[in-house]
């Protein structure tokens, strides 16, 4: 008796996605039943994927009404405001970097888990198809052994036995039971179609679940690229950097949410057909295989009896008595006609053979291998594989929702860095304090008698070739001014002469705050001692 039957049960992802209302193009409601050659059903699942289309275009629209308002804001040249907006660029590109690691790790998760399913349904349709061909080829073959290899015996024997016509009756009688087996296998279904069928499918998915695969993970790879991209752009400050990192950012973008409809729709067919998955393979094999067929291997309980039964049943009878027959003829007839010895004991061969194909078609055609493999397929599809689908959407939310921060950061650095260089320009080119002309000093040295805030050097001539500047200083002692000599190598250079001993204004200023800067510095005036002769 076969054993009891594994329940299926869905699991509450499936029928959470199976009660996801169903509209189609025309907005009309449309039936949740899995149907996938109804085009109103593949409407239905299109127009899911255009929900997230359109969420790509709100999206869209308000990335481009934030770079309205960063490009039209009035500048707030107070330090403080400045300060804090940096801060929060930094931290909202913080904050995107970690959303977007974390979402390529769920998505990791559920590319796998999406795999393993999709492999487990391969695995499982292979096993299937195994077991269809195995049917098949007992069959043939048996029929082959009867119709073709025992008839030539038999007819051999007829030529021998041409003078006893008790020993002719047992032949006909032999070749009356090779005839009822003959008619039992002709009931037992021809699986040629439907495994071939599932062969095909097996290689499709297969086919398609590689590239899948394949797509995800250069997706996983170019996230992490891109955020990598928009910290070395926003720790160097380097434009470059920031207009790749905002290109590939929208790439990224504009894949999340399609990656996000197509995981949608598959999700929500595949639960379709989760949901009741018995009566779509009934419908679905109805004028291939009988409808007891189906449901045997379908739900094999202990209370269904094999459809199978009653052929294997007369098989059996049908083949003992036949070796009853040659047995009884190997044990009369021999010793009158030995010639036929030859004859019967071959037959006796053939007749185990065949009574050793109908104990492995027997178990073939038992429903417990079969219903397993369904029960793994169902496994693999509805559990690992939709569960691996919905932690796919989940990375291209959370992907989509990282790029979007990413991007409205990208443009707010943008303009801090735009701003920032402006107001570089707004200082004078012979400012020391103006880093701008700091890097451009630095690149050309200068040329005789310089006058300047930052540096004072006797590294072109001799010391007392150099005149001083005619700007107050400090009268700092001389041992500061060496010690400031030491840092630089070891060469007599007088670095930053006035800043030593005093505080000194920030990097980045106004001309306004350099004006009062200088109006402080005329009232307490410094004069060089004696320790710089002009």
């Amino acid at each position: 008796m076969p054993a009891a039957r594994v329940e299926y049960m869905a699991p509450w992802w499936v029928v959470w996605l199976h009660s996801v209302p169903r509209l189609g193009l025309r907005l009309q409601r449309v039936d949740s039943t899995f149907n996938p050659r109804d085009e109103n059903y593949q409407e239905s699942l299109l127009f899911l994927g255009l929900v997230a289309a359109v969420c790509l275009g709100l999206n869209l629209v308000f990335l481009t009404a934030y770079l309205v308002c960063v490009c039209c804001c009035r500048r707030d040249s107070a330090a403080q405001t400045k300060l804090r907006r940096s801060c929060c660029v930094t931290w909202s590109a913080v904050m995107a970097g970690l959303v977007c690691c974390a979402a390529v790790g769920i998505g990791f998760y559920g590319n796998s888990e999406t795999n393993d399913g999709v492999h487990q349904l391969i695995y499982s349709l292979g096993n299937a198809n195994h077991t269809f061909s195995g049917i098949d080829e007992l069959v043939s073959g048996t029929t082959q052994k009867m119709t073709v290899d025992l008839e030539q015996h038999l007819a051999r024997l007829s030529e021998i036995f041409a003078t006893r016509g008790d020993y002719l009756q047992t032949l006909k009688f032999l070749q009356q039971m090779a005839s009822n087996i003959i008619a039992q296998l002709s009931g037992v279904p021809v699986w040629t179609r439907v495994s071939a069928e599932l062969t095909e499918l097996a290689d499709q998915t297969g086919y398609v679940e590689y590239y899948r695969w394949l797509s995800y993970l250069l997706l996983f790879i170019l996230d992490l690229v891109i955020c990598f991209v928009a910290c070395l752009g926003l720790a160097r400050r380097s434009r470059c950097l920031l207009a790749l990192m905002l290109c590939f950012g929208l790439l990224a973008l504009l894949l999340s949410w399609a990656s996000l409809a197509a995981d949608t729709a598959t999700a929500v067919g595949a639960s379709d057909f989760c949901a009741a998955p018995d009566t779509f393979l009934l419908n679905m094999t109805e004028g291939q295989l009988s409808t007891e067929v189906t449901r045997y291997y379908l739900y094999c309980g202990q209370s269904m009896s094999s459809p199978f039964q009653q052929a294997l049943t007369v098989f059996q009878r049908s083949l003992t008595a036949m070796q009853i027959q040659v047995a009884g003829l190997l044990q009369f007839a021999v010793p009158i006609f030995p010639t036929a010895k030859n004859e019967l004991l071959r037959i006796q061969l053939l007749l185990n053979s065949s009574e050793s194909s109908l104990q492995q078609l027997t178990a073939m055609l038992d429903c417990r291998g079969l219903h397993k493999d369904y029960m793994d397929a169902l496994t693999g599809i509805c559990y690992d594989g939709i569960e691996g689908l919905l932690f796919l959407g989940l990375f291209s939310l959370l992907a989509a929702l990282a790029f979007s921060t990413m991007t409205c950061s990208g443009l707010r650095a943008w303009k801090c860095f735009t701003s920032r260089d402006r107001d570089y320009d707004d200082i004078d080119d012979d400012d020391p304090f103006n880093p701008q002309a700091r890097r451009i000093a630095g690149h050309n040295p200068p040329r005789g008698q310089l006058h300047s805030f930052c540096s004072y050097s006797s590294g072109l001539g001799s010391q007392t070739s150099l005149q001083p500047p005619a700007q107050t200083v400090s009268n700092a002692p001389i041992s500061e001014y060496m010690n400031q000599a030491v840092l630089f190598g070891g060469n007599p250079r007088y670095e930053n002469t006035p800043l030593i001993g005093r505080g000194s204004p920030p990097p980045t200023y106004t001309p306004s705050m350099r004006a009062t800067y200088l109006s402080l510095a005329d009232e307490h005036p410094r004069h060089y001692g004696s320790e710089f002769p002009a």
